[in-house]
């Protein structure tokens, strides 16, 4: 697995459009490989001939493989961080101007940065990072295609996901004002600003405690060096912190209003759809 990162690594470094887009499949590759089981013949009625179709694995799975389990080992480490290396390649393909071939390798990108967030939770503290939060805030430009637009929006779901700390970066950053300023432009088309109420709904969601809170550092150091449990001191601070970053509903919906009228409706509409799920309000 350490050399299939390694090359893909060089293809996403390269400035040649032909090579990164090498380097996105052979990670969109590997994530496959963990993501889905062996293919089950599937009979096309048609054609009369059985059609291979790969089967996402559960989540029992998924946890108890050992593919899964040396990938997140990897993750842990900041050589073998999938997140990291397709951040630093979004980054150089955003200042290379809009166009086809560009825009294209941008979608990817942000939707491979989606797995790995996905699959690998202490990535996202990437995301508590200023300058990574203002990568993905810059994509949601109205100069930028609705495609690159829709993709950005998914990742910033993908990077606010049961991370607190990472959603006040993204507020301290203004990004309720450029998601509500995006939506308010005639421009912008409407299949993005579905996306961007649907953000919005995520958005408004009441945050929680989580069990296992991650620090923005954790990528930078060496696993050898983590202490293996916290003391009863460092772990009440660590929780009180924790609690000191969560915001409700409530107040999440007072600081939208100052960018957004009628956020009182949007709340309403959440709290008796519940399109997340349960939720405790």
């Amino acid at each position: 697995m350490e050399a299939l990162l390694a090359h893909s690594f060089d293809y996403l470094s390269s400035y040649e459009p032909s090579k990164i887009r090498k380097g996105l499949r052979q990670v969109e590759g590997l994530l496959a490989q963990i993501c889905l089981s062996k293919p089950k013949p599937v009979l096309d009625r048609r054609s009369r001939s059985p059609d291979i179709q790969p089967v996402p694995k559960t989540l029992p799975e998924l946890r108890d493989d050992p593919a899964f389990r040396e990938f997140s080992k990897l993750q842990e480490s900041f050589q073998w961080n999938i997140a990291m290396r397709l951040v630093s390649c979004l980054e150089h393909l955003l200042g290379r101007g809009s166009n086809g071939t560009n825009d294209m390798l941008i979608v990817c990108t942000l939707d491979l940065i989606q797995g790995a967030l996905l699959l690998h939770r202490g990535s996202r503290s990437l995301f508590a990072r200023e300058i990574y939060m203002n990568l993905l805030l810059d994509l949601l430009d109205p100069i930028n295609c609705p495609a690159v637009q829709s993709a950005t929006l998914l990742t910033l779901v993908t990077a606010l996901l049961d991370c607190p700390s990472n959603t006040r970066t993204f507020e301290g950053l203004d990004g309720l004002l450029t998601v509500t300023s995006l939506f308010k432009q005639r421009a912008t088309s409407r299949e993005v600003k579905l996306k961007l109420v649907e953000f919005l709904y995520f958005y408004l969601m009441p945050e929680a405690l989580t069990s296992a809170p991650m620090s923005p550092q954790g990528l930078q150091r060496s696993p050898s060096k983590r202490t293996s449990a916290r003391s009863p001191r460092s772990a009440a601070a660590a929780a009180s912190k924790m609690s000191r970053d969560i915001r409700t509903t409530d107040e999440k919906q007072n600081l939208l209003g100052r960018y957004l009228n009628n956020v009182e409706d949007l709340v309403e509409d959440l709290k008796e759809t519940a399109p997340f799920g349960a939720t405790v309000y």
